[in-house]
């Protein structure tokens, strides 16, 4: 069938991954990623990876994230009451010394002597 005058169509802007991780600022790696998972949709054009405006949109609606309703906090006097703290001196208070560090594990050459 021939195609009538007037009845042209262009094709859709193809975009490269590395177009569609700028608008989406991300990086190119991310984007081929996604698509090589098959977790964003794309047109493969050979070995490729091309998007259109369609798949940009659509990667954007599926990686949005909604508001969550948040919960009333509970009333003041639905709290449970917090037990009532003792604060005393210990009674047996440690004094406390200079810290020292632990011989090396090899304080000895004398076993490690390699001498033949």
């Amino acid at each position: 069938m021939a195609e009538q005058p007037g009845t042209e169509v262009t094709p859709a802007r193809l975009y490269r991954p590395d177009e569609v991780a700028t608008a989406l600022g991300c990086s190119a790696w991310w984007v081929k990623d996604r698509a090589r998972r098959h977790q964003i949709p794309f047109v493969r054009v050979g070995r490729a990876y091309r998007f259109t405006a369609t798949h940009l949109a659509e990667i954007i609606r599926l990686h949005e994230e909604q508001p969550t309703v948040a919960a009333r906090p509970p009333a003041p006097a639905a709290l449970p009451a917090a037990p009532a703290r003792r604060f005393s001196a210990p009674e047996t208070a440690v004094p406390s010394g200079r810290l020292r560090a632990r011989p090396p594990r090899r304080s000895s050459r004398a076993e490690f002597d390699t001498a033949a």
